[in-house]
């Protein structure tokens, strides 16, 4: 345990110096854009910081502030840096955004509902991804929601505590339901955060992915929309253009899918890595692809059908989730649970941060018996 807590106490230092340099970091990147214009200059301009994105992640070592903030920077932020290089993407805006929004923008997995600088136009929604199905409205959810995830996610201390007489097939399927949770909760605060100090609404990052009807929808719509959103322009839309010239327009969404699908399981090996500091095993991959298979499969069957015949919701959305469960049990979380043992380092971690926690308190308590005293 203290070996923990001098953990804690050192990464701490490292993830405020990390997030001081990522912020310079975005000021360049900032600045670049206004002095450079969209194309080959702009990009390598950028590529430095994108290079030095891939290694900030490196000096973080707890799941808790390593975990999120290998996601924000060498995922969502290169993505959305390569795409500002070439004037796409959130950060790319005429007139060009502030520095204040430019720099969340960029490292945060959010996106402004609304314009900031014009509350009542409607930025579009978010896009399909790999799909053309249509948009759900999207709307905040209620305080209840959150409340209702977060006591789930508070049963996970118990559970771990309790592993060893839970079936290990039971277990990962009591974790994919904790990371979802989990997840859900930590990138709501994140987006919380930015609402506060920014003054604006952004979009939800999830989309209750258990009430997917299809595959399709459930990458698509409903987990994770910020990935979706920068897949879609920084893979799904340019291999789509290069495989319309080769396959025609009819079969050109199929290599798209699985490509963008290929690459998120690239990204996902890599985040797997800055937690767990292991070697890729690849079933991560394997589980993408697979996904991204069965939803080029489930589009082509869509548009043989054209529409006239599809399975019932209440049938397709069971069928879907089952998939997504026993794939993820079997490719997914092995990866995460065994490779990284992401439950073990999250104990661990909440155990030493809630010691120093008490410790903390404990010293305030004193300093402030002291003060009483002295003051009498």
């Amino acid at each position: 345990m203290f070996t923990e807590m001098m953990k804690l106490e050192g990464e701490i230092p490292n993830f405020i110096m990390v997030w001081i340099l990522v912020v310079a970091s975005l000021s360049y990147c900032h600045t670049v854009g206004n002095l450079t214009s969209p194309g080959t200059t702009r990009l390598l301009a950028i590529l430095p910081v994108v290079f030095f994105f891939f290694y900030l992640p490196l000096n973080l070592t707890t799941i808790f502030l390593g975990g999120p903030s290998s996601f924000f920077l060498a995922w969502l932020a290169n993505f959305k840096l390569l795409l500002f290089a070439f004037n796409k993407g959130p950060l790319a805006a005429t007139p060009p955004t502030s520095i204040y929004h430019f720099i969340p923008l960029a490292c945060l997995p959010i996106k402004f509902r609304n314009d900031p600088k014009n509350p009542e136009k409607k930025t579009e929604r978010p896009a399909q991804r790999i799909s053309n199905s249509k948009p759900l409205p999207k709307g905040k959810k209620s305080t209840l929601n959150y409340v209702i995830k977060a006591l789930i996610f508070a049963t996970s201390v118990q559970v771990y505590h309790k592993k060893q007489f839970i079936h290990p097939k039971i277990l990962l399927f009591l974790y994919s339901i904790y990371m979802y949770t989990g997840l859900e909760l930590i990138l709501a605060l994140v987006a919380s955060l930015a609402r506060v100090f920014l003054g604006v609404d952004f979009e939800p990052q999830f989309d209750e992915p258990y009430l997917a009807t299809s595959l399709q929808d459930f990458w698509g719509r409903r987990w994770n929309i910020m990935v979706s959103k920068i897949l879609h322009p920084t893979v799904y839309e340019p291999v789509r253009k290069i495989s319309t010239r080769a396959l025609g327009k009819k079969l050109a969404p199929l290599p798209a899918v699985i490509a963008s699908f290929f690459v998120s399981a690239v990204m996902h090996e890599l985040i797997f890595y800055y937690i767990g500091r292991t070697w890729p095993t690849w079933e991560l991959t394997c589980f993408f692809l697979l996904h991204g298979i069965c939803v080029a499969i489930e589009i082509v069957i869509k548009k043989a059908f054209d529409g006239k015949w599809r399975l019932p919701a209440a049938v397709s959305g069971p069928l879907a989730m089952a998939f997504v469960v026993a794939t993820g049990v079997w490719l997914f979380l092995p990866s995460l649970m065994v490779r990284c043992e992401a439950d073990v380092m999250a104990y661990r971690e909440y155990t030493a941060f809630t010691e120093f926690m008490k410790g903390v308190s404990n010293f305030v308590k004193v300093n402030s018996s002291f003060l009483i005293v002295a003051g009498k």
